[in-house]
């Protein structure tokens, strides 16, 4: 399939924006999908590199885990690990929580179509227009009041 070229400065743009809505999407799970999907494609291209790994700040019940360090440009980002990593990486122990990534501007349907078109990743296969997670009631009470008619 043949996308466009972009730079590794577009595309670790479009991966901060991407990754900074995920954190607080009401469904983050198709940004997360297109976060990895990317970074991976990222490393398999040469284009970013495995710094090596930290102990995860949100480990899943409560258990001790750890992430993978990954290098896009002059950014940094986190992604799961695989079982080669911890073999081939050094452990970097906690998280530095002093170091931020550049911030930037980019609209997140951009960065969106970005990372899309560079992995070649459309949508999930499941994922459809958003429902609300409960019927909208419809209201019962009339808006004029006929005379001499009350509403209690």
């Amino acid at each position: 399939m043949d996308h466009p070229e972009y730079s590794i400065e577009e595309l670790s743009h479009a991966l901060f924006t991407v990754n900074r809505h995920a954190k607080t999407a009401p469904n983050p799970k198709f940004l997360y999908l297109l976060k990895k999907k990317t970074l991976e494609k990222l490393l398999e291209d040469g284009k970013a590199k495995k710094i090596g790994l930290h102990f995860s700040k949100n480990p899943k019940n409560s258990l001790q885990r750890s992430d993978l360090l990954v290098s896009v440009g002059e950014y940094y980002f986190h992604i799961p690990p695989q079982k080669s990593d911890f073999a081939e990486l050094p452990h970097l122990g906690e998280l530095n929580e002093t170091y931020r990534n550049p911030k930037t501007n980019l609209p997140l349907s951009k960065a969106k179509l970005i990372l899309q078109n560079y992995t070649g990743i459309k949508s999930l296969p499941d994922e459809k227009k958003q429902q609300p997670p409960y019927p909208k009631k419809k209201y019962t009470k009339p808006v004029f009041k006929k005379l001499g008619q009350s509403y209690f």
